[in-house]
């Protein structure tokens, strides 16, 4: 598994996702992507499977060390004392005693910048999380973040596809060191019926998803998230490793990103984003 190192944090490159995978799935499919070879699973207190993967995880006979475990904080936690009371139940449900990356799941300007990255800060210096960052946050936001907190922010998880260029986010997290987390790479399975992807797929002998994947983990500084119930998916998603795609084919594909390419925008939730460059 290929890693990204970030801010202090060694990360694997390629995660398994959790978002609207149910309880049920969770115990039947998180012990399957381990044994696929994943060492990346990525949850969030809003989710309402953290249990369901603490159970996973300590049934799957990998060790907890050997796992990437991240979480998210949601939004309605981050007054201080309601913050450190949600990561000490998400680390209850997760059955363990700290997790290596919390993330601040969306902005919530209800509640203070300084108050949300003071409580993050709070937890990683009493050894609850290892490291901590954000999630889908403007360069704004990034720049105001990385201002406030002691500690290094590791990376901004963010909707990341063929469709969507996320240029101006890459280059501003790359230039405070950060990574950039790629969630929806599939682009709630836009990607399966593309030419250009189907063509790509079809000369390396590799499924549409496999190429997608590859070519989000081949740019530097990214991770990606990857996400299926099914074994013969998670076997799948996790064999990119063993080959990589010609820069005229990286093109190819960035050339698909287009201004309407964003499926990822709720109401209430998401900031003003960027415009591409």
């Amino acid at each position: 598994m290929h890693t990204v190192t970030t801010n202090g944090a060694t990360v694997p490159a390629l995660g398994f996702g959790t978002f609207r995978i149910p309880g049920p799935d969770v115990l039947n499919i998180v012990p399957q992507a381990l044994k696929a070879g994943f060492r990346h699973i990525d949850t969030a207190q809003i989710y309402g499977n953290e249990a369901e993967i603490g159970q996973a995880i300590a049934s799957s006979g990998v060790a907890r060390g050997d796992i990437f475990l991240t979480t998210k904080v949601w939004v309605d936690n981050y007054r201080h004392d309601a913050f450190i009371r949600s990561v000490e139940e998400s680390l209850t449900k997760l059955k363990t005693d700290y997790v290596d990356l919390l993330l601040l799941h969306w902005p919530n300007d209800a509640v203070s910048l300084a108050e949300q990255i003071g409580a993050l800060n709070e937890v990683r210096k009493a050894g609850k999380v290892r490291h901590v960052g954000v999630s889908n946050f403007n360069t704004t936001l990034m720049a105001e973040a990385l201002k406030l907190s002691d500690a290094p922010l590791v990376t901004n998880q963010i909707e990341y596809h063929p469709y969507i260029n996320q240029d101006v986010v890459i280059d501003a997290a790359k230039k405070a060191g950060m990574a950039v987390t790629g969630y929806y790479g599939m682009a709630d399975g836009k990607v399966f019926s593309d030419v250009v992807l189907k063509d790509i797929a079809a000369r390396h002998g590799k499924s549409v998803a496999q190429v997608v994947l590859r070519w989000l983990v081949q740019q530097d500084g990214i991770i990606a998230l990857s996400k299926t119930v099914s074994e013969a998916r998670a076997i799948e998603n996790v064999a990119i490793f063993d080959f990589a795609l010609t820069a005229e084919e990286m093109a190819a594909i960035h050339a698909l990103a287009n201004a309407d390419g964003r499926i990822v925008s709720p109401d209430g939730l998401a900031p003003i984003w960027d415009k591409a460059a």
